[in-house]
């Protein structure tokens, strides 16, 4: 399972206010290496970085605008900046080892050592290639140790700026979390952007293992709330109240006890997907305006 911290600013000190600054129609009608299973519809790096690469392979849902806005969004909760940490690395003393990358992977849950792995195949010569073997053994077991990793860092902030490292971390992002988000969402039924873009988030910090905590019981317990599913006939804007109600809660009160304190400090996450929902910014439109501790406006 993957638990994901949020932006290492501090306590929340405020509600998060949201202000869009048009309408939109109203809403009717784990290992975490391992894909995050679909079930049936009817169950800091450089200063300025650039615009993630383009996906190989187009899923359903969000339009390439809605996507990035997405993306922002979860950088914004990640990184505390709309920019692409690509040189991110640090250790949140969490028992996940070392955090880094524009999708916070780590080196215990798998998705840092195959990282590296990618980047190496790609560039065999590189900063981070002599961690591979140290890296192997933490997934494999999965441990949360930083030992063997003395330097690795410095190495990520070196590798940075390499077009082929930040391309090694926009595919796996893709892979592990925005293309299973998008199959969830065909699963459930969603039509709506904000709801797919809701799902999105929620992957990539709670990971789509079969933990309390993870995506797939999130999804469940919403389901037994409101009786179904957007697939099913449930109301879209009636489900996604329902889901976002279970994650805050859930990260109010996680059962994992290693990221429990934490998570109890990200619950304005959800505060800033409830004012869009809220305010009927049904498709994602720009700009976005953030106030309180996620300040940032998103075009």
């Amino acid at each position: 399972m993957k638990h994901r911290l949020p932006a290492r600013r501090g306590p929340l000190t405020a509600l998060i206010v949201l202000v869009a600054t048009m309408t939109a129609p109203s809403c009717r009608s784990g290992s975490d290496r391992n894909l995050d299973p679909v079930p049936t519809a009817g169950a800091g790096g450089a200063a300025a970085e650039p615009e993630p690469r383009a996906p190989t392979t187009v899923a359903s849902g969000l339009t390439a605008e809605q996507r990035l806005r997405a993306d922002r969004l979860i950088n914004i909760f990640e990184h505390g900046t709309t920019e692409f940490r690509y040189g991110s690395a640090e250790v949140l003393s969490d028992g996940r080892g070392i955090t880094f990358g524009r999708a916070g992977f780590t080196t215990r849950t798998g998705d840092g050592h195959e990282v590296i792995e990618r980047y190496t195949a790609a560039k065999p010569e590189n900063p981070l290639a002599r961690y591979r073997p140290r890296l192997e053994v933490l997934a494999r077991e999965e441990s949360g140790s930083t030992d063997g990793l003395e330097g690795f860092l410095e190495a990520v902030h070196q590798a940075a700026g390499d077009p082929l490292f930040r391309q090694a971390q926009d595919r796996l992002q893709e892979e592990l979390y925005y293309q299973p988000a998008a199959r969830r969402g065909d699963a459930l039924g969603l039509k709506t952007a904000l709801a797919r873009a809701a799902i999105y988030d929620a992957l990539v910090m709670h990971g789509g293992g079969d933990d309390p905590d993870g995506l797939p019981a999130l999804l469940e317990r919403t389901r037994a709330e409101v009786g179904g599913t957007p697939a099913t006939g449930v109301d879209e804007a009636a489900w996604l109240a329902a889901f976002l109600r279970v994650r805050r809660a859930d990260l109010a009160h996680a059962a994992n006890p290693q990221t429990r304190a934490v998570w109890a400090r990200s619950v304005g996450r959800v505060d800033v997907w409830r004012s869009l929902a809220d305010q009927g910014n049904w498709d994602l439109h720009g700009p976005i305006v953030l106030r309180g501790e996620y300040a940032a406006v998103i075009p």
